[in-house]
């Protein structure tokens, strides 16, 4: 009695499991594509990839040349800097020395109040040592001022070619549609794969989707990440760059205004003096920016070509 019951049980669970066991290849079979079109999905998935990368390529390049252009206008601008610096403390010193002689006119000794003949020939000599010092003061002013200005526009070019490096760090970056892209062609190529195998088995000449599968099955091996990583690096550098630029330009500007530049108490010439050294500072930094943004567009550039390569590689074999 009990054998007659389970025996049935039995046969029962082996024929459950072997109508599971049949149906399995007839599900796999299912969700593997006929040869052409798993062809033909890998060859909508993977073309036009390498387009995409040849732009964010030359885009890297432009940047580069750009930043560059910011590096030297902003070194240009920190030399200049410093031989205003130079001129400022030559014609400080002048100043100091007409002031002193000055002074000794105006206040004579009473040797010299005492003896006119003498006073007069000493106040004539002082009278023909003081006009070449006004010369040189003069002229010191006006190439102070000249530099002042050089100083103040080409800082104001270097923060110009900074935001420009920044917008277009920003926009070449791998996006969502062209990260799509890749992820739909490594799927593609996988399903290909499986494509391959189903083909063999029915007889199929496997040939050209083997081709295909050993030339874009590399994207399983690129990192597209380091092309925006040093995509943010650039553009974060280019905002710095643009900060210290802008904020380098107005003090600069300020630095070389008359109101500025001629305010001789002690409070206007400290003044002066604090703000040039920052306006020399900030040109300082801005060019530390700028080179830092020209390295990571630099460096951007090869990240692209290595995935640009896998690209033109498995487009030049789907042509």
């Amino acid at each position: 009695m009990i054998s007659d019951i389970i025996i049935p049980i039995m046969l029962g669970r082996k024929f459950k499991f072997l109508l599971i066991f049949c149906a399995l290849p007839i599900v796999a079979n299912a969700e593997v594509l006929p040869l052409n079109d798993a062809l033909r999905a890998t060859y909508s998935a993977c073309v036009g990839i390498d387009d995409e990368l040849a732009d964010l390529k030359k885009m890297a390049g432009i940047n580069t040349a750009v930043t560059g252009v910011g590096t030297a206008v902003n070194t240009g601008a920190t030399v200049v800097g410093i031989i205003k610096a130079n001129k400022d403390a030559e014609l400080e010193r002048l100043l100091k020395e007409l002031s002193e002689l000055e002074a000794g006119q105006e206040s004579p000794t009473e040797e010299q109040v005492a003896q006119w003949g003498r006073e007069f020939n000493q106040s004539y000599e002082k009278a023909k040592q003081s006009k070449p010092l006004t010369e040189q003061i003069n002229k010191l002013n006006e190439q102070s001022k000249k530099l002042g200005n050089w100083r103040t526009g080409l800082m104001a070019g270097g923060t110009v070619t900074n935001v420009a490096g920044a917008i277009i760090a920003g926009n070449n970056q791998v996006k969502g549609d062209l990260q799509s892209q890749i992820d739909n062609c490594k799927a593609s190529v996988k399903n290909l794969r499986d494509s391959i195998m189903q083909a063999r088995m029915n007889g199929e000449d496997v040939t050209e989707a083997n081709n295909i599968v050993n030339a874009c099955d590399e994207y399983d091996y690129v990192d597209v990440s380091p092309i925006n990583n040093r995509a943010k690096g650039a553009m974060i550098s280019s905002i710095v760059g643009a900060t210290t630029g802008l904020t380098g330009t107005i003090t600069s500007a300020v630095a070389n205004t008359d109101k500025t530049r001629n305010d001789n108490t002690e409070f206007g010439k400290q003044k002066e003096k604090n703000l040039n050294t920052a306006s020399n500072v900030l040109a300082g930094a801005s060019t530390v920016a700028s080179a830092t943004a020209t390295v990571f567009n630099a460096t951007q550039i090869s990240a692209i070509k290595k995935v640009a390569a896998v690209a033109e590689k498995c487009t030049g074999v789907l042509k």
